[in-house]
């Protein structure tokens, strides 16, 4: 049996309503079991990771923060502590949209505006070090997955290998070290939960008010199979290190 926890970094009034949504998504995209993940918030700058030492692996969903903006709050500061305290720690970890600016950020990489995408469809290609992977080189050249963020990886450092990138995204997927990943595309999504982060986050900017029927009515024709397969792939993968640990 699996054992993953889902950290999630949301810390607005809609909190504990999207982290829920969340949990539903990890759960349909990797087919685990409630008993198989456990959900923990940092939606406080009293919430800790806590003790990570009994579970395969973490993945981290995404955030409303931002990592270019001009002032941090001391949440979103005690938030990044907290993932450096989790990335230093023995355990595989994937970070989903938000964390990739994160985490290439904290290793010395530079983000900005330059490549945002609105809320739907993108395409993912994988690199040369894309197709050895552990976790994507069972995947297609190219796949499908869905997408929405305001800031990208504009230059990563020579800590962060690039796995995907894409025409929309120049960076879309990264690995720091042999067992921390991080992708700009939701590996979690399919048609209901874009549908539903979109309600949750109307006003946000991450689309134009005015394409909010033509986005949602084209989310069942995107193909989500194989960013769900990496998310699964991490799962597989996570289980298989720590049986060894």
């Amino acid at each position: 049996m699996a054992s993953i926890l889902l950290l999630s970094l949301r810390a607005d009034s809609l909190a504990r309503e999207v982290a829920a949504a969340e949990y539903r998504d990890f759960l349909q995209a990797t087919g685990l079991r409630r008993e198989e993940l456990t959900l923990r918030m940092l939606d406080s700058t009293e919430a800790t990771v806590g003790d990570v030492s009994g579970f395969d692996g973490v993945v981290v969903g995404g955030s409303a923060f931002n990592i270019t903006d001009a002032h941090w709050s001391p949440l979103q500061r005690h938030i990044h502590s907290q993932l450096v305290r989790l990335t230093a720690s023995d355990i595989p970890v994937f970070f989903v949209c938000y964390g990739n600016s994160w985490l290439a950020h904290a290793t010395g990489g530079r983000i900005g505006d330059t490549h945002p995408e609105n809320s739907g469809p993108t395409l993912v290609e994988l690199t040369d070090a894309g197709r050895e992977d552990v976790l994507t080189r069972d995947l297609p050249i190219r796949f499908t997955s869905l997408t929405g963020h305001k800031e990208n990886i504009v230059e990563v450092s020579q800590q962060a290998t690039v796995l995907a990138t894409g025409p929309t995204c120049p960076v879309q997927m990264i690995r720091v070290g042999a067992d921390t990943w991080a992708s700009q595309f939701h590996v979690e999504m399919d048609a209901v939960a874009m549908k539903a982060r979109m309600d949750f986050y109307y006003d946000y900017g991450y689309f134009s008010p005015g394409d909010y029927e033509t986005i949602v009515a084209g989310l069942p024709s995107v193909d989500t199979t194989f960013s769900h397969r990496l998310l699964q792939n991490f799962v597989s993968h996570s289980t298989r290190v720590r049986a060894y640990v």
